[in-house]
């Protein structure tokens, strides 16, 4: 039995879930959202908690019994708090910038680089060096996130790049010379 999946999800009040026909459906302040279910699960409803019941016997049913007790999770908290994640970007010079639907990176390249909001993503520019990337679904929420991340990566030598808020780079130590063996 999966430690994760047999623990109960909580419902807060206000929001609804609902899972028929293999398809879970949260509504909550904030949006809805829905998921596909695939193998031998059930999901069962009973008063402010929702609890993920394996009833197939299948070699994966184990793994997505606690997938989809984290996914139904991740949900629950999407449509009641949302989630979202903050770059720092940091090199001389460079700055981002909120035109309309769109986040302008001048990044250190010849070009400007441009990055859509998509749906269901909310891009922020509170600062010229600080993007923050919000919504009610943490997988499209993360993977913007990752894609303006992977725009500049942050380097050791300097810690120029984009790069989570609470991200840590290993620093290292540049090349001295004159030190060789003679």
């Amino acid at each position: 039995m999966s430690r994760i999946g047999k623990l109960p999800v909580v419902i807060p009040a206000g929001v609804t879930v609902t899972f028929e026909n293999g398809l879970i459906t949260v509504k909550g302040a904030k949006g809805t959202l829905t998921q596909q279910v695939v193998g031998g699960i059930d999901i069962k409803v009973e008063g402010a908690e929702a609890h993920v019941v394996k009833t197939g016997t299948a070699a994966g049913d184990e793994a997505k019994h606690g997938l989809y007790r984290a996914l139904l999770h991740n949900m629950v908290v999407g449509v009641t708090d949302g989630y979202k994640k903050t770059l720092k970007v940091n090199g001389v010079g460079w700055k981002v910038a909120k035109q309309g639907s769109k986040v302008v990176l001048n990044v250190g390249f010849s070009h400007p680089v441009e990055v859509v909001e998509t749906e269901g993503v909310k891009l922020e520019c509170p600062s010229q060096t600080e993007i923050v990337v919000s919504g009610i679904d943490k997988t499209k929420v993360g993977q913007v996130a990752a894609n303006i991340r992977k725009i500049r990566v942050p380097e050791p030598y300097h810690g120029y790049g984009i790069a989570y808020s609470d991200e840590v780079i290993e620093r290292k130590e540049g090349k001295t010379g004159g030190k060789g063996k003679k």
